[in-house]
């Protein structure tokens, strides 16, 4: 069953059409990669499914996207929409505090202040994100000292930690390292049982290592959308192909 269903959807900034027609359904339990070059739209719809857009002025949507079934700009909370669907940015944004508090700021702030109950949260987080032996003994150590490979884990943890169903990510390794770069990627790997992920990469080798999907994205449009492995070896548009084999982009 998909997790997001998005039907009809156009997106303006004023009067500019920044995404068209857009007509895609994102399964659960899957990682659904959104490519394409910059500035096509991909980073604009991943924002929207968690409405981090309402925050832009001039921004109007039409069409639906719905999270399992209900209508996410219809009367949805959106705190509880944001606890239900986390976000990890392109760039680590640790919060200014230990690295136990960036954890357990969201629990705090959905009312739990039990101290055992928050340490739980926060080593099963850091587990989760595959963090906690590198950090254990430094948890009331500044997070803003760790490495930029590890703060991006320590997002995901943070983002692990309210529980959500889905997690977004924006590009979350284009700021990292070869190496701390598969760290990331053998995560989303192991996350994905018990989480939906969409992902939006730049990076094609990302896309076809981590997604089961990609949808290809290009001036607002979704060009095409399928299995990963066939979108990159049998893609159906003259557009894909263009775009997978470097003639453009």
């Amino acid at each position: 069953m998909a997790k997001f269903a998005i039907h009809n959807m156009d997106l303006y900034y004023n009067t500019f059409h920044a995404l068209k027609n857009i007509n895609l359904e994102l399964p659960e339990h899957e990682v659904s990669a959104f490519i394409g070059p910059s500035g096509c739209g991909k980073s604009t719809l991943l924002k929207s499914l968690n409405r981090m857009n309402d925050l832009v002025e001039g921004c109007k949507i039409t069409g639906d996207i719905r999270l399992d079934g209900e209508d996410i700009y219809g009367d949805m909370d959106v705190n509880l929409l944001r606890k239900r669907v986390g976000m990890v940015f392109q760039k680590a944004n640790p919060f200014p505090m230990s690295i136990y508090d960036n954890i357990a700021y969201g629990p705090r702030t959905h009312g739990i202040h039990s101290k055992a109950k928050l340490d739980e949260i926060v080593e099963n987080s850091l587990r989760s994100a595959a963090i906690w032996d590198e950090v254990k003994d430094r948890l009331n150590k500044s997070a803003l000292g760790m490495s930029g490979g590890q703060q991006q884990r320590l997002c995901i943890a943070r983002a692990l930690a309210v529980q959500p169903e889905v997690l977004l990510m924006d590009e979350p390794t284009s700021a990292l390292d070869p190496i701390s770069t598969s760290k990331v990627e053998d995560l989303v790997l192991s996350l994905k049982k018990d989480y939906t992920i969409i992902i939006v990469t730049h990076n094609m080798q990302q896309a076809t290592r981590v997604s089961d999907r990609t949808a290809f994205f290009l001036l607002g449009e979704v060009v095409e959308y399928a299995e990963t492995e066939q979108l990159f070896s049998k893609p159906q548009d003259q557009r894909t192909e263009d775009y997978i084999s470097g003639r453009f982009g």
